[in-house]
């Protein structure tokens, strides 16, 4: 069997830069690596549903949304599937199946359950949905026998507890399910993302996102508000780089050529940094030079967020085919984990024997 990738994202809104240097970049360059037999980007609507029940609304009308930052970035259809996750019915099964795996306690230690729980203020009041959310994803995963995950590192513990229930799955019923590995953002700074504002994360609830499909002015007003060295006031005075959001984003953004295109009076990266320790560089300075550099990377992602936005019908005739063929695969998976569960009675004619053998005594 040959590599496959299974990874995707809650349509609880736009997706942002965050987003698409933790992932969606890289997924676009394994698609196009050519290392990989099967692509599956899943929209998630079905696990956005857990802490969006009263709100599904909100769901549907961002299912759109999340396929056209999909194509806009890059992903081709003629190379990756593309579904929606609640029209594969095989999903909630296999979920089902691996919760008996699975135990309370071990949930409660997930560290992105805790924290995400906090975040929604979910203490009290937990979905069994949201609690379980894991488990979900570990279906998600071997019902379409991934072997890459390619994550955002907070991540990291849902993917590890995903193989956790592959290798009991297998000790229990014989070896069925594939173990999945993670791929990481290469670059560190791109695996978390802050926003705009310096808070840890850059999220839709907390407002401090940068947008795929924001328009360039719309770029220039949050890099130019970015939060930056509080104690760099003059030009002159010395400036910290750690903590810096708009070399943070530097970081994450910067190519080989962008110096030569945008500020060529520096050679690369290190050399403005070290600039601005020293003193010397303003603030709008490197803002203006972020901003060009973002919008390098942003200008053809809205060319093509324009062409699909012209084009809905395909992008559903996309979606629809896509959704299809991947629930060819899962029903297969799932056809696999019954038959290793010994619950496949009506496609065993073997039981029937040994029933007949069984009460014929």
């Amino acid at each position: 069997m040959g590599k496959i990738i299974l990874t995707g994202d809650r349509p609880t809104g736009r997706l942002h830069i965050g987003h698409y240097v933790g992932s969606l970049r890289r997924r676009v360059e394994m698609q196009n690596s050519g290392e990989f037999e099967k692509i599956y980007i899943m929209i998630a609507d079905a696990q956005a549903l857990t802490d969006n029940a009263e709100h599904p609304e909100k769901v549907r009308q961002n299912i759109m949304e999340v396929a056209l930052d999909y194509l806009s970035v890059g992903l081709n259809p003629a190379k990756t599937t593309i579904l929606i996750q609640s029209q594969i019915p095989e999903l909630t099964e296999l979920t089902f199946y691996y919760s008996d795996l699975v135990t309370v306690s071990r949930l409660q230690r997930n560290p992105t359950v805790k924290s995400e729980i906090q975040m929604r203020n979910f203490e009290a009041s937990i979905p069994v949905g949201f609690f379980t959310y894991p488990i979900s994803q570990a279906a998600d995963i071997t019902a379409f026998k991934a072997t890459t995950v390619p994550v955002g590192e907070d991540q990291e513990p849902m993917l590890e507890q995903a193989r956790e229930i592959v290798r009991k799955f297998n000790a229990v019923y014989g070896e069925t399910l594939v173990e999945p590995a993670i791929a990481l953002p290469e670059n560190e700074t791109c695996r978390r993302l802050p926003g705009i504002d310096g808070k840890a994360k850059m999220s839709k609830s907390l407002g401090n996102c940068i947008y795929l499909s924001d328009p360039a002015e719309k770029v220039w007003e949050k890099v130019h508000d970015m939060y930056t060295d509080p104690d760099h006031i003059k030009v002159t005075d010395p400036g910290k780089v750690e903590g810096n959001v708009v070399f943070t984003y530097l970081d994450a953004f910067v190519k080989a050529d962008s110096f030569e295109k945008f500020l060529p009076e520096y050679a690369n990266l290190d050399e403005l940094k070290d600039h601005y320790r020293k003193g010397g560089v303003g603030d709008m300075k490197i803002k203006k030079f972020l901003n060009a550099v973002l919008d390098d990377e942003l200008a053809p992602i809205r060319e093509r967020r324009h062409y699909w936005e012209a084009r809905i019908p395909e992008v559903y005739d996309i979606l629809k085919a896509g959704t299809e063929e991947a629930e060819k695969v899962a029903a297969s998976t799932l056809t696999d984990v019954k038959r290793a569960m010994k619950i496949d009675y009506f496609n065993d004619p073997d039981w029937i024997a040994e029933q007949e053998a069984k009460f014929a005594k």
